[in-house]
C-alpha cells in the first residue's frame, strides 16, 4: 500500500499551480482585503527586511503628487500619526481564520485546500462554494470534505457551515450548555422544530413538549451570523479610499489616496552597493529590487480596483448621490463582478472596510450593496407616526398575550381598536410579519 504522505508531496506542486495560491498570490489578495491601516503595517514590515523600501504616507489627493515635506519626514512618525486618528481596530473574519489556519497547519496540500475555501467565505462566515464546484482543485471529494471539517473546527463557532441548520448544529455541538436533545433535534428534525410540528418530535424520540420547548428557547442563544463580529470599524475615522464630488448634476470619483501608504525605492542605496563586484550581493540587491517592483505593482493594482469598483457603484446607484432623499436600488457584489470581468471574492475584498466620501458623509463602500430594500410606499410624515404607533401597541398586546393561548390575528385586530386603532386583519398581519413576530401557533409555550 503506498504512503499517501509521498503521493502528497508529489502532487503539491502541481496541486498548488491549480489553485493559483502561491504565498505571492496569497499577499496580493490580502493586499486588496487589507484596510488602509493594515495595509500601513504590512508594508512597514515589508520596509523592515527590504532596505530598498521606503514607506511614506500620503497626505494629497489623487493628481497631485506627494510633497517633498511628506518625504522627508519619517516614515515612522508619519505611521505613528495616522495610526493616532483611528480607533481601536478589530481583526477582519478573514484574517482570523487565516492566521488559525497558519498557526495549526503545517504546509500541505489540505492546508492549500483550507485556504481555498476560506476565499469562499461571505461576511457572515458561511461557505458560499457547494464542494462539487470545488472540482478545480484537483482534490478529491474526501480531501475536500477533510478541509471542510477542519475548517468548521475553527474559531468562532459556526464558521464554513453552508446553511443556517448546520451553523447552529456547529455552535452547538461546542457548546456544554446545550440541552442534551438539541443537536439530534437539529440534525433530524429541524424543519419540524422550527414549525413546531412537536407531536410527532415528541412521539419519534420519547420527550416531553418541555424537553423540545427548551431546545427551541435555546436556539436563539446562537448565532446565525458568527462571522458578522469581526471587521466592524467606525467609519468617521477613517480615512476614505474614494471620494465623489456632484457638479450641476454630474457625478465624478477620483481615488483620494489620503492617509494611503505609498512605498518608494531607495535609489541611493541602491546605486551604493550596485557597483561592488560580488554576486551574493548582487543576487541579493536584484531579488529585494524584484520585490519592490512586485509590491508597488500590488499596491497600485489594489487602488486601481478600488476605483473600478466605486465607478461601477457609482454608476449603478447614482439616484443615491443625487437625489436629496439618497435611495438604493438593489445591487449585489455578482453584478459588479460580472461588469468589471473579476470574481466575486475580489469584488468583495474591494468593498471591505474600503470608503467613499461623499458631500454629505462618508460612507463604507458595503453600504451599497443592501440586503434588503422596504420602502414607504409613498406614506406621508403623518401615516409613518401613525403606524409606528400601532406597531408599538401591536408589540405590547402580543407582549402581555398568554403564552399558552397567545392570540390570533383577529383577536389582535379586537384588541386593537379597543385602542383606538381601527386595522384590518392583514394589516395585522403585515405588521407582525415586519416587527418578525411569529404566528400564535409558533408563539405558544408549554
Amino acid at each position: 500500500m503506498s504512503s499517501k504522505p509521498s503521493i502528497n508531496l508529489k502532487q503539491s506542486q502541481s496541486q498548488q499551480q491549480k489553485l493559483a495560491m502561491t504565498q505571492t498570490m496569497q499577499q496580493a489578495i490580502q493586499i486588496l482585503h487589507y484596510s488602509t491601516s493594515d495595509l500601513v503595517d504590512f508594508l512597514q514590515e515589508q520596509s523592515l527586511e527590504n532596505p530598498l523600501i521606503s514607506v511614506t504616507i500620503g497626505s494629497y489627493s489623487s493628481d497631485a503628487p506627494p510633497s517633498n515635506h511628506s518625504l522627508v519626514q519619517s516614515s515612522e512618525d508619519r505611521h505613528q500619526a495616522f495610526l493616532e486618528q483611528l480607533p481601536a481596530e478589530k481583526i477582519s473574519l478573514y484574517e482570523h481564520i487565516l492566521t488559525q489556519i497558519h498557526l495549526n497547519y503545517r504546509d500541505t496540500f489540505l492546508r492549500t485546500l483550507l485556504i481555498f475555501l476560506v476565499d469562499y467565505l461571505d461576511s457572515n462566515g458561511y461557505l458560499t462554494l457547494p464542494l462539487d464546484a470545488a472540482a478545480q482543485t484537483g482534490a478529491s471529494e474526501i480531501e475536500l470534505l477533510d478541509a471542510l471539517t477542519l475548517l468548521q473546527q475553527l474559531e468562532p463557532a459556526g464558521i464554513g457551515a453552508r446553511n443556517l441548520q448546520e451553523c447552529l448544529m456547529l455552535q452547538t455541538e461546542r457548546d456544554h450548555a446545550a440541552p442534551d436533545i438539541a443537536y439530534l433535534l437539529l440534525e433530524e428534525s429541524f424543519d419540524d422544530l422550527v414549525n413546531r410540528q412537536w407531536d410527532g418530535i415528541s412521539q419519534k424520540y420519547a420527550v416531553s413538549f418541555q424537553e423540545i420547548q427548551a431546545v427551541y428557547d435555546y436556539i436563539p442563544t446562537l448565532t446565525a451570523r458568527p462571522g458578522a463580529a469581526y471587521a466592524q470599524i467606525l467609519a468617521q475615522s477613517i480615512k476614505p479610499d474614494l471620494e465623489v464630488t456632484v457638479n450641476e448634476q454630474q457625478l465624478d470619483i477620483r481615488s483620494t489616496k489620503a492617509g494611503q501608504p505609498q512605498i518608494t525605492f531607495q535609489d541611493k542605496y541602491y546605486n551604493r552597493y550596485k557597483a561592488i563586484e560580488d554576486a551574493d550581493l548582487q543576487a541579493y540587491l536584484k531579488d529585494r529590487k524584484a520585490e519592490f517592483e512586485w509590491l508597488k505593482t500590488t499596491v497600485e493594482n489594489r487602488f486601481d480596483t478600488i476605483l473600478r469598483v466605486g465607478r461601477e457603484i457609482l454608476t449603478a446607484q447614482a439616484d443615491f448621490f443625487l437625489d436629496n432623499n439618497h435611495p438604493l436600488k438593489p445591487l449585489t457584489l455578482k453584478e459588479i463582478a460580472l461588469n468589471l470581468d473579476l470574481h466575486e471574492s475580489t469584488i468583495s475584498r474591494a468593498v471591505n472596510q474600503k470608503y467613499m466620501r461623499t458631500p454629505f458623509g462618508t460612507y463604507e463602500l458595503k453600504h451599497f450593496f443592501p440586503q434588503g430594500i422596504l420602502q414607504k410606499n409613498g406614506e406621508s410624515k403623518g401615516e409613518v407616526i401613525a403606524n409606528t404607533a400601532i406597531k408599538a401597541e401591536l408589540q405590547r398586546v402580543i407582549a402581555n398575550e398568554n403564552k399558552q393561548a397567545p392570540l390570533s390575528d383577529q383577536k389582535i385586530v379586537e384588541q386593537l381598536k379597543q385602542a383606538g386603532f381601527d386595522i384590518s386583519r392583514r394589516t395585522v398581519v403585515k405588521y407582525r410579519d415586519t416587527l418578525g413576530i411569529p404566528t400564535s401557533r409558533h408563539r405558544k409555550r408549554y
